[in-house]
């Protein structure tokens, strides 16, 4: 069962089944339906054109790497060893499962914010924040119109006692706090208006470890785990 079928059409419907497509989600008879209907069905192929467009800037955002030699190795050991070990963790079946439930969350989070509209491209920004060094990674997006902040917890976890905060930063000014990000894989953050006319194509955000509660003196006082730059999609 996709998300499709949970939710049904008052939570997108053929939208999203079309956003499943492009993700790679759907189970072999639903994809062939869905290709069916895209050559069959003109309306529900320009849903599938507009997905793969609004989400393509997610692939971007990721550069391309070269993995070191010692994962292909360690892969190799694994897939093709004499005597394989058993188990959940050894289970094809486990890992295709756990992608497909992690791509699901991902257009869970995803729909309000890339579903195809009329509102001008400016007025949604997508950035990944990671940094070196460290394993915390988040997935956010600004919708100008709903004045709020979306963020997809992709890996990393806050120490006992501590909590992660968002930052904007602008040029050389001092950071300026756009609040406590609230634990768990998904989270909205309200923007403030003074912090509204300053986001913009190009802004940096950033995530460092604060006090529990955020910062108490106004300023980032923790290192800083990850950053990136807003995108326009």
């Amino acid at each position: 069962m996709t998300l499709a079928d949970d939710n049904g059409p008052e939570r997108g419907g053929d939208d999203l089944f079309a956003a499943e497509y492009v993700l790679g989600v759907l189970a072999a008879d639903e994809r062939e339906i869905a290709s069916r209907r895209i050559d069959a069905d003109a309306a529900f192929a320009r849903l599938v054109d507009a997905w793969e467009a609004h989400l393509s800037p997610m692939a971007a955002a990721y550069p391309e790497t070269e993995p070191p030699i010692r994962v292909k190795e360690a892969l190799d050991r694994r897939l093709f060893a004499a005597e394989p070990r058993a188990g959940l963790w050894s289970s094809l079946g486990f890992w295709r499962g756990l992608a497909a439930a992690i791509a699901a969350l991902a257009i869970y989070i995803a729909v309000p914010y890339f579903r195809p509209s009329t509102e001008p491209p400016q007025a949604r920004l997508v950035a990944s924040l990671a940094a070196e060094g460290s394993d915390v990674k988040y997935l956010v997006v600004y919708d100008a119109a709903r004045h709020e902040v979306g963020l997809s917890h992709v890996s990393g976890e806050r120490a006992a006692g501590k909590d992660f905060e968002l930052w904007m930063i602008e040029g050389k000014k001092a950071p300026v706090s756009m609040g406590v990000i609230p634990a768990g894989a998904t989270a909205h953050l309200a923007i403030p208006p003074a912090v509204q006319e300053k986001l913009a194509q190009g802004a940096v955000l950033a995530v460092s470890v604060e006090p529990a509660g955020g910062s108490p003196t106004g300023q980032p006082t923790g290192p800083v785990v990850a950053a990136g730059d807003l995108k326009s999609i």
